[in-house]
């Protein structure tokens, strides 16, 4: 079989321009290192300037300052990637925040409204500018982060997993538009990757101010994969955006790639009748 040199060098993105928002730390920064390793030009959108900066110096990309709930600012992003290289190819949103704890009954309206305001209207930007300059493109690759919490009821806040399905539905309607130009929109879902988000929502449903990565990294290997004892990592969701970003996945749209180590596919406390 014949083996495309780009992918044997490892440049499955050699020559792309791509937008990641929330690319700063955590998934989007690991997406970021691998998206340049593979020959990517990365534009870092962000609001955490310092550590995007860096990041963006160290992998030869480019930062700029970026709240998602601010349209304009996408799309200044937008106009960077094209300014700095005259294209478009990937736009990954990635930005995000977490939920809060509490019951239906006393939600607070106004913390729901900003955390739609990030999540669902964040990607919406993104969606809408980064196709403008796709088409004109003729094709590109769209990739939201929705999360497990979309598919099972219990794994997020209400307002986390509402704001979380909403962009499957999204990525979803958004694909069948956008599909004739040539542009993909797919999902990845992860499920239970210690970042520092994730990290600092245990600290606070748990009230363990100390609490570390390693340490929710354990108790998400041992109740929340089918492969026991080992948690998802910033590196899988990385590698599931590389693949959806490549031409490699060039007939792939529309779909929800989940990265859970099975966990919301199969009962794993089950596992004792095989023995």
């Amino acid at each position: 079989m014949e083996v495309n040199s780009n992918v044997q060098h490892g440049q499955r993105l050699k020559g792309k321009v791509a937008i990641i928002t929330g690319g700063a730390r955590g998934i989007g920064a690991a997406t970021a290192k691998l998206f340049a390793q593979n020959g990517a030009h990365v534009v870092i959108a962000d609001i955490l300037d310092e550590l995007g900066l860096e990041l963006a110096d160290s992998i030869g990309g480019r930062y700029i300052h970026c709240n998602v709930t601010q349209e304009s600012d996408v799309e200044s992003a937008v106009t960077l990637a094209l300014t700095w290289k005259g294209q478009l190819n990937i736009m990954f949103n990635n930005a995000g925040v977490a939920g809060y704890k509490g019951s239906i009954m006393n939600l607070d309206m106004d913390k729901l409204k900003d955390l739609l305001a990030v999540n669902v209207s964040g990607t919406v930007h993104g969606i809408k500018h980064a196709s403008r300059a796709m088409i004109k493109g003729k094709g590109g690759s769209i990739i939201c982060t929705s999360s497990s919490a979309a598919l099972m009821g219990g794994l997020g806040s209400h307002a986390y997993s509402l704001s979380k399905e909403a962009i499957l539905g999204l990525a979803r309607s958004t694909a069948c538009e956008l599909g004739v130009h040539g542009i993909r929109v797919n999902c990845i879902s992860p499920h239970g990757v210690p970042t520092e988000m994730l990290v600092s929502a245990y600290r606070n449903i748990l009230g363990k101010i100390d609490m570390g990565a390693e340490e929710v990294g354990q108790i998400i290997g041992e109740s929340g994969s089918l492969l026991r004892g080992r948690c998802g990592r910033m590196e899988d969701v990385a590698q599931a955006a590389l693949f959806l970003a490549s031409d490699d996945a060039g007939f792939i749209t529309a779909h929800n790639l989940v990265v859970d180590g099975g966990f919301t596919s199969a009962y794993s406390t089950m596992s004792f009748i095989y023995q």
